[in-house]
């Protein structure tokens, strides 16, 4: 442990953690910066928490979830900086496919944990919406009015095969598929008329990304985003990147889709029907890495390439619906219940991965929290996150003062 904490600090979080590492994740690692320098660097639990023979290390890879998605974003805001797109800009003017449908009829959407298509409200029965009138802004705040989810991994095919075995449907041949889902998928609000959390529009930044710099998705954010801040941990498909699987911490076991344990490929179904790499969820990464991304931000490090007002903007309020505040594909602290806990300012942002992972950083503290865990290891409606998460975040928060 990097003793930056007084020793008291220490054993409190040790007991915060420990405590939680049979019944909430049984792998943690955390790192925190404080005005550019680390204070806290540490691990804890087991990759194999049965047979308690593989110790997680600082290095472990997490399946970072949803926090990929400011991956996506940063990627994209630097092509907004480079002039080859704007925040306003029509989504079809990028990716044409997206308006055929027109008018897009709307409906209720689909439920992301039962996976049931939800009853159409009274208020957009019959309704239509122009896919034209869609945004990059839109996308990037959630306020598209697409659907939070849709069952787009059934439509890219069946369950992939373990990763280690050849799959006889090709990752491109996935992604195209569930594009083409995509682009039918009807509305379930009128563009900006509310903030409505969506895989379905970061999967379509992420497309955009595709075309904006005409490399796949994993090698556009490699190249523009990873590679230049030194972030060599970070990779798509782990298994398939040479990364052993004792080095990999596992997430849910599936026996419904998959008929195995997540270790190694991503756990979002829709990440992993299309192929792994997708623009809302598929990175891995050591929380060495997740920290370095969130200082560069806070620092508007010049290897991220995006104007210095832009960060500014992306990481400030742009939308928001009943407390749920969103930046430009950042999320800004609520104001209560946050799981960045109590004693972050509200100008923090960041992130939250569905996994058990979380970015978040306090401009006014000049505070940087990476927390990565496999909270839905033990499955994914397993109580717990949400409070470990505080609980660290305030004993890190009230700590840098």
């Amino acid at each position: 442990m990097v003793r930056k904490f007084s020793s008291t600090l220490e054993t409190r979080l040790d007991e915060i953690i420990t405590s939680r590492l049979d019944t909430v994740a049984p792998a943690v690692t955390i790192m925190a910066i404080l005005r550019g320098e680390v204070i806290l660097h540490h691990a804890w639990g087991w990759v194999d928490p049965d047979t308690q023979k593989i110790p997680v290390t600082t290095d472990t890879l997490f399946d970072l979830a949803s926090v990929t998605k400011l991956f996506t974003v940063t990627a994209f805001l630097q092509k907004v900086s480079a002039g080859k797109v704007t925040l306003h800009t029509p989504l079809v003017e990028v990716i044409p496919e997206f308006g055929l449908l027109t008018p897009r009829p709307m409906d209720g959407g689909q439920d992301p944990h039962s996976k049931e298509v939800l009853p159409i409200p009274d208020m957009v029965r019959g309704k239509a919406v122009d896919p034209a009138q869609v945004t990059f802004f839109h996308l990037l705040t959630h306020t598209s009015g697409l659907p939070a989810w849709r069952d787009v991994f059934n439509a890219a095919g069946p369950a992939p095969m373990p990763p280690t075995q050849h799959d006889p449907i090709t990752q491109g041949e996935r992604w195209s598929r569930g594009l083409s889902a995509i682009y039918n998928y009807a509305f379930v609000a009128r563009p900006n008329e509310k903030v409505i959390y969506s895989d379905i529009g970061l999967m379509l930044l992420g497309e955009a990304v595709i075309r904006i710099t005409q490399r796949p998705l994993d090698t556009a954010i490699q190249e523009h985003v990873t590679a230049p801040l030194g972030l060599s941990s970070s990779t798509f498909n782990p298994l398939q990147n040479n990364v052993g699987r004792e080095n990999i911490a596992p997430t849910e076991d599936d026996p419904k889709w998959r008929k195995r344990r997540c270790w190694g490929e991503v756990h979002d179904e829709n990440a992993c029907g299309v192929g792994g790499v997708a623009g809302h969820a598929g990175l891995f990464a050591n929380v060495r890495d997740v920290a370095t991304f969130g200082q560069a931000w806070l620092s508007h490090d010049p290897r991220l390439k995006i104007d210095s007002d832009l960060m500014v903007k992306a990481v400030h309020e742009q939308a928001e619906t009943d407390g749920n505040r969103k930046g430009l594909g950042w999320m800004i602290k609520a104001t209560e219940g946050s799981s960045a806990g109590e004693f972050m300012d509200i100008s923090t942002y960041g992130h939250t991965g569905f996994t058990g992972t979380s970015l978040f950083i306090d401009p006014t503290k000049q505070l940087v929290v990476a927390l990565l865990t496999n909270s839905v290891y033990p499955g994914r409606d397993a109580p717990g996150k949400f409070e470990l998460r505080r609980d660290v975040h305030n004993l890190i928060g009230k700590a840098a003062g």
